[in-house]
């Protein structure tokens, strides 16, 4: 394999996890706006679907952060940085 192979293997997987992540926020957004219209429907008095808003939610932040970083030092090359920066050492 060649360097430009390796390159587009590379940007080929970074636009592959970026789509999963579009996909997981739009089945969060819909199926969240259902339980949203159920609960209105059915028990108005008692708001249920936060809580799977809440806890579907907690996944979908650290989905977030393993897709586009966390801060400074944690963006999308920062794994590949820590890749070679561990094999220099050995």
């Amino acid at each position: 394999m060649n360097g430009q192979e390796i390159k587009y293997q590379k940007a080929k997987g970074s636009v592959e996890t970026i789509k999963g992540f579009y996909i997981h926020l739009t089945v969060y957004v819909v199926v969240n706006l259902i339980l949203f219209s159920i609960n209105m429907i059915v028990s108005p008095d008692s708001l249920w679907f936060f809580w799977s808003l809440m806890g579907w939610g907690v996944g979908f932040v650290i989905h977030a952060v393993s897709v586009f970083g966390f801060g400074p030092g944690f963006g999308a090359d920062w794994e590949e940085r820590k890749i070679r920066e561990i094999m220099e050492n050995e």
